[in-house]
């Protein structure tokens, strides 16, 4: 079932703005990228989920015009921390424990020790750190999209900076890395559309170590 969704799956070029993506569908590719693992469950990134016009148009001109921006039903942007903080992690150290009811001198001690390698560093290690972390979580949100038959296009040609000022994300401690517009690929007009996956073989691809 997963290989075969993936090979149902394709970057789509252009979409179908007259179909739109139901909402319990979306809720659940959501729910795939909150649900994926980051270093020390640390969460470093946020989703923001853009479906206003005015605003998509926008973005479709810091996203160098590309048509998906504007007529995906939404577009997932995906903003990582600018940086590790005390009071961050202290959050997450909460939210754990809150969780889990508990406290333990072992889980405080772990982010303690966390707060010991991450802030010394100087922020734009830590920002790349936190980027990748939202990678994954764009990878997961790749596969759910693909599990609800639902179109999805990972980007990073975008102005990130642009991104940043029209979202509002500076002041939020936010940058964005990637974007995912997802929808519904159009009948006709797509170059790419029933096009052969092009992948490196498996023997050329993996090395197995024994």
């Amino acid at each position: 079932m997963l290989q075969e969704r993936m090979n149902w799956r394709y970057a789509t070029k252009k979409m179908d703005p007259s179909k739109k993506v139901p909402q319990d569908k979306l809720d659940r590719i959501l729910e795939a990228v909150r649900l994926a693992p980051t270093s020390s469950g640390l969460q470093p990134f946020e989703v923001i989920v853009v479906k206003n016009p005015e605003l998509r148009a926008k973005l479709q001109e810091a996203a160098f015009g590309q048509t998906q921006v504007t007529d995906s039903t939404a577009v997932l942007v995906f903003a990582a921390w600018d940086n590790y903080t005390e009071d961050r992690i202290d959050s997450v150290l909460k939210l754990t424990e809150s969780v889990r009811g508990m406290k333990s001198d072992t889980l405080s001690g772990y982010y303690d020790r966390l707060k010991g390698m991450y802030l010394p560093r100087d922020a734009r290690t830590n920002f790349e750190h936190a980027a990748r972390q939202a990678y994954i979580g764009l990878g997961l949100a790749v596969t759910a999209a693909a599990f609800e038959e639902v179109d999805a296009t990972p980007m990073e040609g975008f102005d990130p900076e642009k991104f940043d000022e029209l979202l509002g994300l500076a002041k939020r401690g936010l940058k964005t890395v990637a974007i995912l517009p997802v929808g519904y690929r159009a009948a006709e007009g797509d170059w790419l559309k029933g096009a052969k996956k092009v992948r490196r073989p498996m023997d050329e691809f993996v090395t197995v170590v024994e």
